[in-house]
This record gives C-alpha cells, structure tokens and sequence, in this order.
C-alpha cells in the first residue's frame, strides 16, 4: 500500500492501515524526526479508541495503552537505546513476544530485534500538509 494524504485525513489513513495489519502485531515506522511517527501512531491509536494519553515515549521508552478494539498495545520509542543489552533490559523483548500491538518508531536503531513478520511502514515529508505513506508486509 502506498498513498499520499492530507494530514486532515490522518484518521482515515489510520483505519485505512489498521485493515492491513492482518496478523502482524509489531508495526515499524520509518520516518525522519519531525516526520510524523507519533502523530500517526496518536491516529491509529485513536482509530483503536485507546482512552489513555497518547504521548511520545521517547524518554519512557515504552507506554502502554489499553485498547478496547487490539487489547494492550506497547508504543516504543527506540531513538535513544544504543545497544542490544539496554532493549532488553527495558523489556522490549518482552513487549515483542507478548503478541500484544507493538508500535515502533526508530526501529532502524535495533532493527535486529524485530520478528520476521514486522510490518514495515514508511512515512514521507511531501510537504507541510502532506505526507507519503508506504507499507511493506516483509523484512526490509
């Protein structure tokens, strides 16, 4: 799947995506800072009508949400781990085997860890309002 859209119909993509997930359970977002990651994952957590505060968990690490719609869902922030001992020791491990929704943003910082059937979702700058999504179901 790939598309362009407005950030006014950023929920809408949100759905458009969570009909894709199928049976992955860890979603990867690629983007650069200040792309849109956790303004999506806010989105798609919104479409899973996650009543918890939706925030970034870039110095948490993890936060986890309760989701009437996908049950508990963990939304990772892997930016400032720097090797394989300090993820495990934050439980990411644990997070991605508990078959829980796992959302991802910087998974390039330890892409070894991710399952093989990670959705890998790709988040593009087209401008101010506009962002390309792009989805690929397999390792990248």
């Amino acid at each position: 799947m790939q598309r362009i859209f407005s950030l006014k119909k950023i929920n809408e993509v949100a759905a458009l995506v969570w009909k894709e997930v199928n049976n992955c359970s860890v979603l990867a977002f690629y983007a650069p800072m200040g792309g849109g990651k956790t303004t999506f994952i806010h989105a798609l957590c919104e479409t899973l009508q996650v009543e918890d505060a939706i925030t970034s968990p870039t110095f948490a690490i993890i936060n986890e949400y309760k989701s009437p719609v996908a049950g508990i869902i963990y939304h990772m922030d892997w930016y400032r781990l720097t090797n394989e001992f300090e993820a495990i020791q934050a439980g990411i491990e644990d997070c991605l085997q508990s078959g829980n929704i796992c959302l991802i943003e910087w998974p390039e910082k330890m892409e070894q860890l991710l399952p093989g059937n990670t959705m890998h979702i790709t988040i593009e700058f087209i401008d101010s309002d506009h962002r390309k999504i792009s989805i690929l179901n397999k390792p990248l």
